[in-house]
This record gives structure tokens, sequence and C-alpha cells, in this order.
């Protein structure tokens, strides 16, 4: 093997393991609980957050809790979602309208630590026809929390703690977060290269460096 490959080799041997893992540790999702429209037999998720929405009698809406990159990522609501059957001993009324609703509070492994999750669970909400989705869920899953940005942050007093949190991929917090940003803000915080990518990218350098100097010395020699 020539100098120059030899060097070569070097250079990918060290870069490899270090442009991964910096992959690894970029990768990452956000705890909170996402908002869906139903239609027909299936979940599209919603354009509107549920403070701006305003859904028809006879709509059916859900939330998922789960830790999610983004909204191509975000876990739909379980189970079936059928207007007649969620709404079924709810009738009527003039002025009045009916929206049914999915609550999945997720699973053990979206749970923040220390927290159960309780079983999913349906509601029908009837509220006055100019009623939003926020007030249609606050008129069944009370107490709701928010943040000072109006992101929801717990149904039904679930979680107890935490909103939009960052969860590294493939690890759970040992904790709750306190910490209560928004999932844009939470985005907006990971813009630019990490430290341990910068870290990567200089240790690269300076074995190239090394490596070159080291093969034009032999040259000399």
């Amino acid at each position: 093997m020539s100098r120059r490959r030899a060097a070569t080799a070097l250079l990918l041997a060290v870069l490899l393991p270090l442009l991964g893992a910096a992959g690894q540790a970029q990768a990452a999702g956000y705890r909170y609980w996402s908002f869906w429209d139903r239609a027909g037999d299936h979940w599209t998720y919603a354009t509107q957050g549920p403070s701006t929405a305003r859904p028809s009698d006879g709509d059916v809406q859900g939330f998922r809790f789960a830790v999610s990159a983004d909204s191509q990522d975000a876990t739909q609501p379980r189970g079936t979602a059928d207007f007649a059957t969620i709404c079924a001993t709810t009738p009527a009324r003039d002025g009045k309208k009916r929206v049914a609703l999915v609550i999945d509070f997720g699973t053990p492994s979206d749970a923040p630590s220390g927290e159960t999750p309780p079983s999913p669970r349906t509601a029908c909400a009837r509220v006055p026809s100019d009623a939003t989705t926020a007030e249609a869920l606050a008129a069944v899953a009370k107490p709701l929390r928010y943040d000072t940005t109006a992101l929801l942050c717990a149904i039904a007093g679930y979680p107890e703690q935490g909103c939009g949190e960052q969860v590294s991929a493939g690890k759970q917090p040992t904790a709750p977060a306190k910490k209560t940003a928004t999932k844009k803000t939470a985005k907006k915080t990971d813009e630019g290269p990490s430290v341990g990518l910068i870290a990567g990218s200089a240790a690269v350098a300076a074995l190239a460096a090394a490596a070159i100097w080291q093969a034009r010395r032999r040259r000399r020699g």
C-alpha cells in the first residue's frame, strides 16, 4: 500500500465513526400531544391548533401523547374512531354541536419518568356551535394544562410535568423536564452543528495534517 493510500485509509478509519456518532447525537424527538382530524377510516395531522380549529357537528378529532420528531413522524391515536358509536348516548340539541374526541395517552415508553399513562378513551363533547376544539376538549377532559405560549401540555392532568421537552433518540430522561419549551423553540435551539460534530471535525483535521506530514517526511527520508 502506498503512503498516500495509507494516509487515506487512516482518515476514513477516523472519520466514519465520528460522523456516525455525531449523527446519533443530533437524532432527537419531542414529547408532546399531537392533534388529529379523522376522515373516513384514517387520521390526518391537523393543520390548525385546537385553540383555533372549529369542528362541525359530527366531526371526529383525536389527541395522541407520544415522542416524535415532527408531524411526518407523529404517532396517530389508536383504536376505532366512529362518531355514531362515540356519541350514541349524546343526543343533538338546538344551538349545540357534538364533537367526538379520541384521547390516547400513549404508551409507557412515551411517558415521562415516574408516570404511567392512563388507558385511551373517547368522549362526546356537546358544546356551542361556534366552540373551538380546545373548548370541546375542556368540556370532557379537564384539567388541561398549557404553557405560556398556549402549547397544550396536559389532558386530564396527564402528564403532570413537562411540555414539549426534547428527548434523545433511544433514551428517556431520568426525570420529567421542568423546562416548558415548546416544540418549535426546542427545534430552534438545535439549529447549526453540534459540539460533538465540531470536535469531531477538528480531530479529523488534526489527524489529516499529521498523516500528510508523516507521508512527506518518509518521502524526504
